[in-house]
């Protein structure tokens, strides 16, 4: 048994954070991440087009940027929370550029860009690489402290909670998390990693769908593994589907073109060269992104295309260079030039809107256990995220939550006498699958099914076709779990079913299109 402090799981940028600031205020405190892959592999690297922040307050204001996140969620939000988050965000921003991150400048002045959803320019950026530059800036500063370990290629199976104790109810009314089962996947060993407080910072679960702009590791484990510990989870049924992500015939994670391009001044077409988007918003290309992604799904639906296009070839292409190198550089390795063709783009699976409900501080509903970012309904994003509000969430429920664990181990109040009763992991009598193939075809015919029958517009008959598709395939992922030694494939595999239910379940509860939720019996 290992034993910390805080066990943080997760290394994007809300784990990253929250564990610098108690590494910070408390260095005698003993902080361990861990990571299912590489320690810099996290949905925040890949996050584009920036962080939304206000900074300039000649022209910005903080109620402008309420407003703006309030009218993206459909209202759905929490009034208190966006206030918090955007209020609280210039200072959180400052700390983010103490600890080492470049953002573009001109003249000494931020450069603001503008996304999908906003009234005025505020997103600060480096280049089209921002996630990437925040990540590796945190990965830096955690790396240097003395009492931050982290582990790369550790895969939490399960919290550990009262359930695991022997002869012991659980009682949902007051669960106790004590840290987690964890498997070693250099050793293939499973660990029981214990914890005075625990964080899940896991991220998104986008590869439940065929098409997503998320990496590879994206499948809900946290919000899966909280779920299954009878924590609550809701508003799953708002799963945002970014307008563009770059068209290719390969299923998997698809190449993001940063709503920032459409910021700029990109404007989307047929095939034919057709604008279409005033037919749906007034603000045409700067619409919210479940407006422009509807939009794009009805069109190709209506000519029977496979994509549209995005014109770039009237912008200026000195500052599309500077802007966006990365974007161009790929168009340019698929055989498109942006200055001469349409950029083929589809909507694709982007970002979860639910998850593990937290309160302001990041608590959710199991004791000693926050959860931070895109994992978390913390009542931000409401229906539909607001482009670029992401890593700032990160940022500030990050803080609070560290302020609050901090304030938690000061107290030291922690009744681990369950502890000596909770086994080991036992693999008794399980085998090693001799062969991945029923993981992979369960997989895939659940991303099938979820693309077709639970994506950007749902109705009554799919989602029931849906539900009684995904207790076919639950079933079948049960059998071999039961009996198979575990590995990260079917582990993933046996959240992805989870989240594919939550989804479902709370889709087929909703009794009206709000955000990024649209049911077609609805209307």
């Amino acid at each position: 048994m290992i034993k910390a402090d805080v066990l943080v799981i997760g290394s994007g940028i809300s784990g990253l954070s929250y564990a610098i600031k108690i590494s910070e205020k408390m260095p005698e405190a003993k902080i361990i991440i861990v990571t299912k892959a590489d320690e810099d592999e996290s949905n925040t690297k890949y996050a584009q087009g920036g962080l939304a922040v206000v900074t300039d307050f000649d022209n910005d204001t903080f109620q402008k940027h309420i407003d703006d996140t309030m009218r993206a969620g459909d209202g759905e939000n929490d009034l208190s929370v966006v206030k918090m988050v955007v209020e609280e965000g210039p200072k959180r921003f400052k700390e983010l550029v103490d600890w080492g991150t470049n953002f573009d400048k001109k003249d000494g002045e931020l450069m603001l860009g503008r996304e999908g959803g906003h009234t005025e320019n505020r997103i600060v950026h480096h280049k089209d690489i921002t996630g990437a530059e925040i990540e590796r800036a945190l990965l830096e500063t955690a790396t240097n402290s003395k009492n931050i370990e982290i582990l790369p290629y550790h895969y939490v199976i399960d919290l550990i909670t009262q359930h695991h104790v022997p002869g012991k109810e659980l009682d949902e009314g007051n669960i106790n998390c004590y840290g987690a089962y964890i498997l070693d996947e250099k050793s293939n060993k499973i660990k029981k990693i214990t914890a005075k407080i625990t964080l899940v910072a896991t991220g998104g679960a986008g590869h439940v769908y065929k098409n997503t702009t998320n990496p590879i590791i994206a499948t809900g484990d946290g919000i899966a593994f909280v779920a299954r510990a009878k924590g609550k989870v809701s508003n799953m049924q708002y799963y945002q589907f970014h307008p563009t992500a770059l068209y290719s015939k390969i299923d998997g994670m698809l190449f993001l073109i940063s709503e920032a391009v459409r910021g700029d001044g990109a404007k989307l077409r047929l095939k034919n060269g057709e604008p279409f988007m005033k037919k749906y918003d007034e603000r045409e290309e700067l619409a919210s992104r479940d407006i422009v992604a509807r939009a794009i799904d009805n069109e190709m639906k209506i000519t029977g295309d496979e994509f549209v296009g995005l014109d770039c070839r009237k912008m200026n292409k000195e500052k599309f260079l500077e802007h966006f190198p990365n974007i161009y550089q790929k168009c340019l390795d698929e055989g498109i030039d942006p200055f001469k063709d349409l950029i083929p783009v589809v909507p694709a699976c982007h970002y979860l809107c639910g998850g593990i409900e937290t309160d302001k501080d990041g608590q959710s509903s199991i004791k000693n256990l926050f959860a931070v970012g895109e994992c978390t309904n913390s009542g931000l994003h409401g229906a539909n995220r607001l482009a670029s509000n992401s890593l700032l969430e990160g940022l500030v429920f990050g803080h609070n939550a560290a302020m609050k664990t901090i304030e938690l181990l000061d107290k030291n109040d922690f009744n681990f006498e369950d502890l000596k009763a909770i086994p080991e992991w036992n693999e008794e009598g399980m085998k090693m699958m001799d062969e991945m193939v029923l993981v992979s075809y369960l997989r895939k015919q659940l991303q099938e099914m979820m693309s077709d029958l639970v994506s950007i517009v749902r109705s009554n008959e799919r989602l029931e076709m849906a539900l009684n598709k995904q207790k076919e395939i639950s079933e079948a992922v049960k059998q071999l779990y039961k009996y198979s030694i575990l590995s990260p494939k079917l582990s993933e595999l046996r959240n992805l079913v989870n989240i594919a239910e939550l989804i479902i379940v709370q889709s087929i509860a909703m009794k009206e299109n709000k955000g990024a939720f649209f049911n077609k019996d609805l209307v």
